[in-house]
């Protein structure tokens, strides 16, 4: 959607992979992950990593809102829990593959923090949306 949108490449889950991919090395950390050594399957690994992580982050909304949501969904939430995971990119990620905190690092940390606050409005709203489908199969 970003780049049909506003022209905005997504983020590189080869990259994310490598990252994912160094941990077994007890490397967590890297000063630049475009310049630390590739790993065999990365982009696989990287694209598996984030809907592992997706996958974490629904069951976190459940947790914290109840299983009745599910039932009986509404969006804010989910947005909520959304973009209260920018926690994630902008302390962890953005950090630990050198970019600083929220991409302070990068050659345009703006264009990231509102890239990262976009996906993760989609993200919100696409597990809200789920749920409604969910909720639609299971009263139909």
């Amino acid at each position: 959607m970003l780049k049909a949108i506003f022209g905005m490449p997504s983020r590189s889950w080869a990259l994310v992979g490598r990252w994912v991919g160094h941990w077994p090395r007890g490397q967590f950390v890297h000063a630049s992950i475009a310049a630390a050594t590739p790993v065999r399957g990365e982009l696989a690994l990287g694209w598996a990593f984030h809907y592992f992580i997706g996958m974490l982050h629904g069951v976190l909304l459940v947790a914290i809102v109840g299983v009745d949501w599910v039932k009986h969904p509404t969006w804010w939430p989910a947005l909520l829990v959304g973009l209260g995971l920018l926690v994630a990119p902008f302390f962890v990620m953005d950090p630990a593959l050198g970019a600083g905190i929220a991409a302070s690092k990068s050659p345009t940390p703006w264009v990231s923090r509102f890239r990262s606050v976009i996906n993760h409005t989609i993200f919100g709203t696409g597990m809200y949306l789920s749920a409604l489908s969910l909720a639609r199969m299971i009263h139909a």
